[in-house]
């Protein structure tokens, strides 16, 4: 069955655990999410199943938002309260110097993905090896930070909310945070506010149609097409064809995609997704994807 739905993840429980429930609850049998939440982060999850899960890697889910809770003092192996170490006292500190640490964290920042994450060590997950007590030594990588600010100061804890770029780890920039304070911190809460504009909603699933959320223009073909690309038979489109035919853009589409080679061919019960070169031939990116059923 195909479909892509829009959830809110509860705190405490995995994103798999998660999709496991959704999968019993929807009799789906195949599907995966855009984006892993942390065991106790709650928020947005986009999810699809059966040949939408295709769809994924095309939906834009950037900038992700989030909101945060750091808990200064809070030393922990998972930089969250899952896996708390000690908590020792910490000074206390003005607004001010808080807004400048979080004003100086705006742009591109190198840092140390946590142990306890989904990334890879020679084929196995980081956390599964950290839980069995391995030393888990990552790689640095760099994450974009567009915008970070104070939401709240009670001492101890400093809340914030932070717009980032796709793979950022909010528990290492809270880490980062705490030592620009010159202390140890962990998060106590994580909440996904949004990914690429996708927001859920609390206890409610949101069913999205694949238009609404996929940025290429939608090119419609004469009928006489269809045969040809329910087939993927390699085609030559003609560049009068593709200037006169009519297209219609989605909402969320800027002008700078009007330009994109790519486009959706979309017939009454399937659609695909396709690149148009140069010279007029088309190459399949997706193709013979079926509309999605009533769940």
């Amino acid at each position: 069955m195909n479909a892509l739905l829009l959830s809110y993840k509860p705190p405490f429980l995995s994103s798999n655990a998660f999709l496991a429930q959704l999968k019993q609850k929807y009799h789906l049998k195949k599907a995966g999410f855009s984006g892993t939440l942390d065991p106790f982060a709650q928020g947005s999850l986009l999810v699809a199943s059966g040949a939408y899960t295709k769809l994924l890697r095309f939906i834009p889910t950037a900038p992700k938002v989030y909101e945060a809770t750091l808990w200064l003092g809070a030393k922990s192996a998972s930089l969250d309260i899952e896996n708390m170490l000690s908590i020792e006292s910490v000074p206390h500190f003005s607004e001010t110097i808080l807004r400048d640490v979080l004003k100086n964290l705006v742009g591109s920042i190198t840092y140390t993905p946590p142990s306890f994450s989904a990334k890879k060590v020679q084929g196995k997950r980081a956390y599964d090896l950290a839980r069995r007590g391995e030393t888990v030594v990552l790689p640095q990588e760099s994450m974009e930070v567009y915008s970070i600010e104070l939401l709240c100061y009670n001492h101890p804890f400093v809340s914030f909310r932070v717009s980032v770029s796709k793979g950022a780890y909010i528990r290492s920039l809270g880490l980062l945070i705490a030592e620009k304070l010159g202390v140890c911190g962990s998060l106590s809460a994580l909440k996904r506010i949004s990914e690429g504009g996708l927001c859920a909603l609390v206890g409610e699933e949101i069913f999205l149609q694949p238009f609404d959320v996929l940025p290429f223009p939608v090119l419609v073909l004469d009928s006489s097409y269809k045969h040809s690309f329910y087939n993927g038979v390699k085609i030559n489109l003609p560049t009068t064809l593709i200037q006169q035919a009519r297209y219609t853009t989605p909402p969320h589409c800027n002008a700078q995609l009007h330009k994109s080679s790519i486009y959706i061919v979309k017939f009454d019960d399937f659609f695909s997704i396709i690149r148009i070169e140069s010279d007029g031939n088309i190459s399949y990116l997706l193709n013979r994807i079926h509309y999605a059923h009533t769940l």
